[in-house]
């Protein structure tokens, strides 16, 4: 059985959540969805949860962080090419995200950094396979 990841993400607004990830091409899983909680399939086996601060504060006796004023995590996802991180990254800020920082280029990793409307900064990144290489 293949293992599954769900990183669970406090939010303000779940509706604006939701529509800012469906924005980027991510699908909604509605067995996993209520006025609550709203899972977002990011790809197969990696999910975004996104709780409404209340509801996370059930599940955890320390207080909730505040994205904007402390970073809690960062979340990295992979891209099959530069393009396609410029084209997220740019359908990310078009749907009310934030540029984080300026583009990281090293050649063989590209990335572009923005956080999502209640402050969560996610890494888009492209980098060449090792093994393909020959590192």
């Amino acid at each position: 059985m293949m293992k599954r990841l769900f990183v669970n993400l406090p939010v303000q607004d779940l509706d604006r959540s939701v529509s800012f990830f469906g924005a980027l091409g991510f699908q909604l899983v509605p067995e996993y969805t209520d006025e609550n909680a709203a899972c977002i399939e990011i790809n197969e086996g990696a999910y975004a949860m996104l709780l409404t601060r209340d509801f996370m504060a059930r599940f955890t006796t320390r207080k909730i962080c505040q994205p904007g004023e402390c970073r809690e995590l960062l979340l990295a996802v992979t891209c099959e090419s530069r393009e396609e991180v410029d084209e997220l990254f740019e359908r990310a800020l078009a749907s009310g995200a934030t540029a984080e920082g300026p583009i990281r280029d090293e050649g063989w990793m590209y990335e572009r950094y923005f956080a999502d409307p209640d402050g969560h900064v996610w890494d888009l990144f492209w980098m060449t396979d090792p093994a393909a290489d020959g590192k």
